[in-house]
C-alpha cells in the first residue's frame, strides 16, 4: 500500500500541455508559490481536509487595515456568504483559487518574520472566508506562533463551528465582521444567519483573544439607528475583548469585479454614507463605551 503521506498522481495525458496552464499551475497564479500538480480530485479533497494544501486567491505585504504593523495578508478562496457589498466576488468559489502547499506558505512567513517583528506586524488570513479552510489556516498560524509571529484572522465568524477551541489558541487578533444587528437585515445583506457570528465572537472573548469589530455602513441597508444599536449590544457581549470598532463607509470599488464576472450587482447605484450619518453611527457606538475608527 502507498504510505499515507504520499499522493497518487495523474498520468501525463491528464494534464493540459498549454503554456498558460503550465504557468498557472507551477506558480499557482501567486508570486513565489509552487502549486501542487498531478493530484487527482480525491487527493486534493484529502489534502484540503488535512491542511496540507490551501486554495489561495492572492497575497500581499501591506501596512493598511489588516491588523497592526506590516502584514502578510493572504486572501483565501471560497465563501459561503453573498454580501451585497462584497469587494471580492472573485473569491467566492474555492475552485477558482490556486492550491498552495502548506510548507510553501510557512516558508513565506519565515522569510518575512524579521520584518514582522521589527514592525510589530504579522500574518493575516482574509478572503473570501478563511474559516472555510480551517486546517490549513490554523496550521500556518501554529507555525507562525512558533516563530514568534503575530497572527490575525479576518472573518465573518459565520463558520463558527469550523474552528475548534484548540485552533483558537493560535489566534492573537480577530477582525470580526458584524454585518448587522438583527437576523432579518443580516440575511438581506449576506444570505446567511447572524447567530454564528455572535457565538464566534463570544468564544474568542472567552479564550482571551482581542477583537477589532468591522461594520460596513450602507445607507438604506445597515444604517438604521435600531440596527446600529443592535450591533453595539452584540459587541457588548464580547466584553473587554473589543479593542475598537471600525465603521467602514460603503464604496463602489468592488463594482468592476461584479461587472467583469457578469454577476448582477444589487448596489449598482448606491452611494456611500454622508458625514452626518457617519458621525451619528460613530456616536452611537461611542455611547456604548467603544473606541471608534
Amino acid at each position: 500500500m502507498m504510505p499515507d503521506d504520499q499522493f497518487r498522481t495523474t498520468t501525463r495525458h491528464m494534464l493540459r500541455e498549454s503554456k498558460t496552464y503550465a504557468s498557472q499551475t507551477l506558480m499557482g497564479g501567486l508570486s513565489g508559490f509552487e502549486s501542487p500538480i498531478g493530484l487527482d480530485r480525491r487527493d486534493r479533497i484529502a489534502a484540503l481536509k488535512s491542511g496540507d494544501i490551501g486554495f489561495v486567491h492572492s497575497w500581499d505585504i501591506n501596512t493598511s487595515v489588516d491588523g497592526p504593523g506590516t502584514r502578510m495578508t493572504v486572501f483565501m478562496s471560497g465563501c459561503p456568504l453573498r454580501c451585497q457589498y462584497c469587494q471580492n466576488p472573485d473569491t467566492w468559489k474555492m475552485r477558482d483559487g490556486k492550491p498552495v502547499y502548506l510548507d510553501a506558505m510557512i516558508k513565506k512567513v519565515d522569510r518575512y518574520k524579521d520584518l514582522f517583528k521589527a514592525t510589530h506586524g504579522g500574518i493575516t488570513f482574509s478572503g473570501g472566508e478563511s474559516m472555510m479552510q480551517p486546517a490549513f489556516v490554523s496550521r500556518v498560524f501554529h507555525a507562525a506562533k512558533e516563530m514568534g509571529v503575530h497572527t490575525c484572522l479576518d472573518t465573518s465568524g459565520f463558520l463558527n463551528t469550523n474552528y475548534t477551541d484548540e485552533m483558537l489558541e493560535d489566534i492573537d487578533l480577530c477582525l470580526l465582521d458584524v454585518k448587522s444587528g438583527d437576523e432579518a437585515t443580516y440575511h438581506k445583506v449576506t444570505g446567511g444567519l447572524l447567530q454564528p457570528t455572535i457565538d464566534f465572537g463570544q468564544r474568542l472573548a472567552k479564550a482571551g483573544k482581542k477583537i477589532w469589530v468591522r461594520f460596513v455602513l450602507v445607507p438604506g441597508l445597515t444604517d438604521s439607528e435600531e440596527n446600529v444599536e443592535n450591533v453595539a449590544k452584540i459587541c457588548e457581549t464580547f466584553g473587554d475583548a473589543v479593542e475598537h470598532i471600525d465603521v467602514l463607509g460603503f464604496h463602489q470599488l468592488g463594482r468592476p469585479k461584479w461587472h467583469e464576472l457578469r454577476i448582477p450587482y444589487p448596489l449598482e447605484n448606491q452611494k456611500g454614507p454622508n458625514a452626518a450619518t457617519r458621525e451619528r453611527v460613530a456616536n452611537q457606538f461611542k455611547d456604548h463605551g467603544f473606541t471608534v475608527y
